[in-house]
């Protein structure tokens, strides 16, 4: 028999634990069941596995904005191309963030749900402060305290200029460049590890959500799931064609008959990372596009092209609100876009990064970082779909770039074949 992957796994976490919190439901009240199952071991389960990815919020930010940020010294190398790649992919990470907040805005997914039976919980939501303090809280007066507050934007100000310095010093800082690429690999294996309690941690918050809820928490999770779905189409489907016509004169159905090897190893592995060689050898063979900036584009969008990511927080962000019946301001909502756009440089395409970079962005509205247990389950199931709208972009940025910069793409709809 062939190993379950990590997602089957969550996967079965996730309905054994609606089913099992269904099962005590009935018996919630019963003092065994409420002190010792619900009160002790489920809350432990998943406690535990929350406090594990409050844990590395800050390392993974500032370590993983660092490397990438560094990285982009080639952007002084290619001039117009890296330019052209980094505002394509920020704008478009924008973009998604915005369609994400107003479809999470229309359709509501959290009415229906009470924080008062998930969870007795301090709420520490935050005043609203005016825009233009918001921007100049972004520069922070003493980063090792931004660190140990949590503060994100502070830190992720803080990790691209530590970025930017390495690029600048380059070789005379070679070993500290070596020193943040192996932290780098070891945070990510930390996040590895965590991820492989994650079923069981899935099984606990889950049970302990619908043991308390019942049927009542089913409907809003759909309309979660629906949501974030809903967004990612209208934003590959919208968005990114829209660009991609605009720009390149490809129809659409050509791109995704090509394109689509590409998006099944996505969908499947749930990891912009391990997609990056499927990928390059798809925009290249298929497409036309030379190396030179194929090899810039592709790896560089794996690291900075997380738009699926960030619908996902956007959404969520929105639910986990409605579900603490905070009322988000305007100025939550800017920090939100900026939050979530700004973190996209540098954050891992790994499976299980997307949580991490949602605990950042609830800590900097002030939103409860305990609301992800609501999500924690059916977010392994929407992982494999927003990666796949991830690699998308990425190869719609290649083929535009290419096209600015006047290479000769194949459009059309099938490769011609060599006859002897």
């Amino acid at each position: 028999m062939k190993k379950m992957t990590l997602t089957t796994k969550i996967f079965i976490g996730l309905i054994s634990g609606i089913i099992f919190g269904l099962i005590l439901y009935p018996m919630r009240e019963v003092p065994f069941v409420a002190d010792y199952i619900i009160g002790f071991f489920l809350k432990l389960g998943g406690s535990v596995f929350i406090n594990a990815i409050k844990m590395l919020v800050v390392p993974l930010v500032f370590i993983s904005l660092t490397v990438g940020s560094s990285a982009m010294g080639d952007i002084k190398k290619l001039g117009r191309i890296g330019v052209k790649t980094l505002g394509f992919y920020l704008f478009t990470t924008a973009v998604a963030i915005i369609i994400a907040l107003t479809f999470a805005n229309i359709i509501d997914p959290g009415a229906g749900l009470s924080s008062d039976s998930i969870e007795k919980t301090t709420k520490t939501i935050k005043a609203s402060k005016p825009f233009v303090d918001v921007l100049i809280d972004i520069v922070p007066s003493n980063p090792i305290a931004s660190m140990a507050k949590g503060n994100m934007l502070q830190i992720i100000f803080f990790a691209l200029l530590t970025g930017m310095g390495l690029t600048v010093l380059g070789d005379r800082v070679s070993k500290v460049k070596d020193l943040f690429d192996q932290a780098n690999d070891l945070v990510l294996e930390m996040l590895n590890l965590i991820m492989k309690v994650a079923p069981f941690g899935v099984f606990c918050l889950i049970t302990k959500t619908f043991s308390s809820l019942g049927y009542t928490a089913m409907m809003p999770l759909l309309k979660y799931m629906l949501t974030v779905v809903g967004a990612l189409f209208i934003h590959g489907l919208f968005t990114y064609q829209g660009l991609l016509v605009a720009v390149v004169k490809m129809n659409p159905l050509t791109f995704f008959k090509k394109f689509l090897p590409a998006i099944s190893v996505a969908f499947s592995t749930s990891s912009s990372g391990a997609t990056i060689p499927v990928t390059l050898e798809t925009v290249q063979e298929e497409f036309g596009v030379s190396k030179s900036i194929s090899s810039f584009t592709i790896p560089l969008g794996a690291t900075v092209n997380m738009d699926g990511t960030a619908i996902m927080q956007g959404v969520a962000v929105v639910f986990i609100a409605a579900v603490y019946g905070v009322d988000l301001t305007m100025g939550d909502y800017v920090a939100v876009i900026l939050t979530a756009t700004l973190a996209s440089i540098g954050t891992a395409g790994v499976p299980g990064v997307g949580l991490i970079m949602l605990s950042m962005v609830l800590a900097q509205v002030g939103l409860p970082i305990e609301g992800i247990a609501l999500i924690m389950g059916v977010d392994r199931i929407l992982d494999m779909t927003r990666t796949a709208v991830n690699i998308t972009g990425d190869a719609v940025c290649t083929l535009i770039v290419a096209k600015t910069e006047g290479e000769e793409l194949d459009l059309s709809s099938e490769k011609e074949v060599e006859v002897a």
